[in-house]
């Protein structure tokens, strides 16, 4: 019989067994016989078939009779204990314990029943100090590396950890998780983790620093929903009443929850933002720029994405929102996460340059690193450093947060590290004014706009024809020797900001300034290198103009960092860190091949003291 049929005859079953009129003699087993025939159905059958509750109905039924067996009530109490329903297991053994009494002194069956329903009792039941000790391991577990200050968005009141944890033990949700524990200790610390964190979720915002924002010290100690609306005052009180009304008791805004005068607290913060993006439930984007009923396209026109964490703020999130001037959602898109928005990831897309799919799984690393520095190439922040600090979480390293240091200091710290780990030297094309920290790289992040120079790749014919030129020019030892030293040569590496950097160069025959329209700024030179392929340079720097009918005096050099990846050696784990490279193959190269690996250069013209800086600066 199925589940519906069950139900029907035990409405049925009870119904008659309540409406009959049966004398104290009755002979209750026997009426059973009669059941089977009428429905049938059998009550060994219901319970093999784990039916215990219609089992417990059917009894019931017949100990409404005037004079119940001990069986009927031990069977009853036997089905009580099968689906946990110790409370009334107990209270049917205790019937039976009486009714032997009074009708079958020599019956232990009460006695037996009424031990093993206070046995299970307290055998599926843990004190509350224990299932309380239970949450609390999951709560210091949840939140050791959580937001350390949040807005609860039911009072509005701006709390600490110690705090956040109070409300907790407080909620409705903290007295359901401690009786569910207390009932089945056998709960798994997983679910328990999952209720804890669901009541710690929060929604973080981003936005644009616009005029007076609130700061921790303007909103601690009061309700921020009775705060006099100034400045950013009602935007936050805005975000905070969407948190609410989305379900989120708490909600988190950068200038307010995290104290700026606190550089260990600001340091955790800034090394932790990845994480706690990652981990919010929702990311709220206010577009103030971005009126109520816009159109697609808004978004992208908006100056929103021109700000440093912006990228951050959408790659590390797994819900967001975008909400215009008026906190409605952008396109009227009534979906809970706009990452599954085709139409405005694609509109992110164009206005970023960043792949769409980044946005859905982004991973923190190294990979692509000039790609990710011209993401951010053209972002600004009001604090100049941050620039830098936003993208530390994009390549997953976390060097020291240093304050009042300069953002060329903590750009060229950043771009040491990734080429310290990857040893990438992608990092170095860029165009622009160099840096302090190295004049090997770049003041500013707007040196990376422009694109990453690709070289073409060869197909198969092609390289198969280069190769087979060649050797009718160099010799099969020269060949081998040269490889070997390419494929010894170490990764570029930073030594107290100084640069080690294995090089190419190229002997310079002729240099030749161009007529260019912006030479009233910058010139433009025609340079012709031994073994390289002719090019045209443009500098604010007066270059020597010379050639082999007009010579110089001096020496020139063009000078390309050598790529190992042209080996495909990608993996510089067991090259050696510090190696000399100093090695110089002048003795044994051929004309037109001038190789060389060491960290001095030839000095004597504006242009070589920079190569040596490039080089050498500290």
């Amino acid at each position: 019989m199925d589940d519906g049929q069950h139900n029907e005859a035990a409405d049925h079953f009870t119904g008659t067994v309540n409406a009959s009129t049966f004398s104290s003699k009755s002979p209750i087993h026997s009426m059973y016989k009669d059941f089977v025939v009428l429905f049938g159905w059998d009550l060994k059958s219901l319970w093999q078939n784990a039916h215990q509750k219609w089992a417990i109905a059917l009894y019931s039924a017949v100990i409404n009779l005037n004079s119940p067996s001990d069986t009927i009530f031990a069977n009853c109490s036997k089905a009580r204990l099968g689906i946990l329903l110790w409370e009334d297991a107990l209270l049917d053994a205790h019937k039976v314990e009486s009714h032997v009494i009074e009708l079958n002194l020599s019956s232990h069956v009460g006695y037996q029943l009424e031990h093993a329903a206070l046995h299970d009792f307290f055998e599926q039941y843990v004190s509350p100090s224990e299932a309380a000790g239970f949450i609390e391991k999951v709560i210091g577990v949840q939140l050791d590396t959580a937001l350390l200050c949040l807005l609860n968005t039911a009072t509005g009141l701006l709390c600490d950890r110690e705090v956040q944890i109070c409300a907790f033990k407080t909620s409705t949700e903290y007295a359901e998780l401690l009786l569910s524990t207390m009932k089945h200790p056998d709960l798994q610390m997983e679910h328990i983790a999952e209720m804890v964190a669901t009541y710690f979720h929060c929604a973080m915002l981003s936005h644009r620093w616009e005029g007076r924002e609130p700061l921790l010290h303007n909103i601690q100690g009061k309700v921020v929903y009775k705060l006099k609306v100034a400045g950013g005052l009602m935007k936050l009180q805005n975000f905070c009443k969407v948190a609410c009304d989305a379900g989120y008791h708490w909600a988190w805004v950068d200038l307010c929850c995290i104290d700026q005068n606190n550089n260990v607290k600001l340091s955790t913060s800034l090394n932790s933002m990845f994480a706690w993006y990652h981990h919010s439930a929702l990311m709220a984007v206010y577009l103030s720029d971005v009126l109520p009923l816009s159109k697609s396209g808004a978004l992208g026109k908006s100056t929103w994405n021109t700000r440093g964490w912006t990228i951050l703020e959408f790659l590390a999130p797994k819900v967001i929102r975008f909400y215009q001037q008026d906190w409605t959602p952008y396109l009227d898109d009534q979906s809970l996460n706009h990452k599954e928005s085709c139409m405005i990831m694609e509109e992110l897309q164009d206005v970023t340059g960043i792949d769409a799919h980044a946005f859905i799984a982004y991973q923190p690393g190294m990979g692509a690193a000039r790609e990710k520095l011209q993401w951010a190439s053209a972002c600004v922040t009001t604090i100049q450093e941050d620039i830098a600090y936003s993208l530390f979480d994009i390549f997953g390293v976390q060097p020291p947060i240093l304050s009042g240091e300069k953002k060329q200091n903590t750009l060229g710290r950043l771009l040491q590290e990734i080429m310290a780990q990857l040893g990438d030297i992608t990092v170095l094309d860029w165009v622009g004014r160099p840096s302090e920290f190295n004049s090997c790289l770049p003041a500013n992040i707007t040196s990376y706009a422009a694109l990453p120079c690709i070289l073409p790749s060869l197909s198969e014919d092609q390289i198969q024809s280069l190769v087979s030129s060649l050797q009718n020019m160099v010799p099969v030892e020269f060949a081998s020797k040269f490889y070997t030293l390419l494929d010894n040569m170490s990764a570029p590496r930073f030594t107290n900001c100084r640069l080690h950097l294995p090089c190419i160069t190229f002997h310079v025959t002729e240099v030749r300034q161009r007529h260019s329209p912006a030479q009233e700024t910058h010139f433009t030179y025609g340079v012709k290198a031994d073994g390289f392929h002719d090019l045209f340079i443009t500098t604010e720097e007066a270059l020597t103009q010379f050639s082999q009918a007009k010579p110089t005096r001096q020496t020139f050099l063009l000078v390309h960092p050598w790529d190992r990846c042209l080996l495909e050696l990608p993996d510089f784990a067991e090259q050696p860190a510090l190696a000399d490279d100093v090695e110089n193959i002048g003795d044994w190269s051929e004309p037109g091949s001038p190789l060389d690996d060491s960290d001095e250069l030839p000095g004597g013209s504006p242009v070589e003291e920079e190569l040596d800086d490039l080089e050498s600066h500290s």
